[in-house]
């Protein structure tokens, strides 16, 4: 696989029937990127404009496609639980040889690295964090209007490519950073997603168990973010021994994506220490 000037290698795991799909480029100590929900999600969309930073500062990047998303196992008539996402990348990973890593995820994928954390915490380096999601009870990310935007529109049996436009634009405080190149390779994903892998979405809230987060997090959070209420970064300043959080104006969701070149050099400085 080719994206700009990377090339990845790719590797199918085989995790209690479903296959988990790796996309990894680079060399040195291994990071984990684990991507969002929302239709057409994948690590490599995801993550294009930070991977060739941090291989760059030396690092191994692994972009994993979450089950249900990108060119993983997609299995209908199931519920999509915080406990499925967590095991079967954990079981892939390992599979791919990790042994440890610091695991850098995003709104959902937030959540999922939490998860893996609080099991497996000889697993997990450090934990960087964009607008991380199962801080929450579900009713109130799903009371935010971008993802009740997003469970409407994903719902509906016609979901067009200009849903898949608007939805992308949601995630941004900007447009400018939804291209119609970015809207058309999510869509060819979203037309191959069950409806359930968001209307059986079951995600906890681990905010009571923050506290047992003891490696080291740096935490970044749009002030418009219409998905997660930014107020979710104190949860984690009020709870973890290890944490600083970064707050960005006029940016969404994608802090990762607005600013890329911020969000780089503060998680490749983090990481460096």
């Amino acid at each position: 696989m080719n994206t700009g000037s990377l090339q990845f290698s790719i590797s199918d795991h085989e995790v209690a029937g479903y296959r988990i799909r790796v996309a990894e480029t680079g060399r040195g100590r291994p990071l984990v990127f684990i991507h969002g929900s929302g239709p057409g999600a994948s690590g490599v969309s995801n993550f294009r404009l930070n991977a060739p930073a941090f291989v760059a500062a030396g690092y191994r990047v692994l972009l994993p496609d979450l089950i249900g998303y990108g060119a993983s196992s997609k299995p209908e008539g199931i519920d999509y639980t915080l406990d499925l996402f967590a095991h079967t990348l954990y079981e892939a990973l390992r599979a791919h040889g990790i042994a440890k890593a610091t695991l850098i995820g995003n709104s959902l994928g937030g959540g999922v690295a939490i998860q893996m954390a609080l099991a497996r915490p000889d697993f997990i380096d450090r934990l960087i964090l964009m607008s991380p999601g199962c801080v929450e009870e579900r009713e109130v990310y799903f009371a935010m209007p971008g993802i009740a935007k997003m469970v409407s529109a994903f719902g509906s049996p016609d979901f067009s490519i200009e849903d898949q436009r608007r939805l992308l634009t949601n995630l941004v405080y900007d447009p400018i950073h939804v291209t119609d190149a970015l809207v058309s390779e999510r869509y060819e994903v979203a037309r191959t997603q069950p409806k359930d892998v968001l209307a059986r979405m079951r995600t906890p809230n681990l905010a009571p168990r923050l506290g047992e987060l003891k490696m080291p997090i740096l935490g970044f959070w749009g002030l418009q973010d219409e998905f997660l209420p930014e107020s979710g970064a104190r949860r984690f300043l009020e709870a973890c021994a290890d944490v600083r959080f970064m707050t960005f104006n006029k940016v969404g969701h994608w802090v990762q994506v607005e600013r890329a070149q911020e969000f780089n050099a503060y998680s490749i400085a983090f990481l460096n220490e």
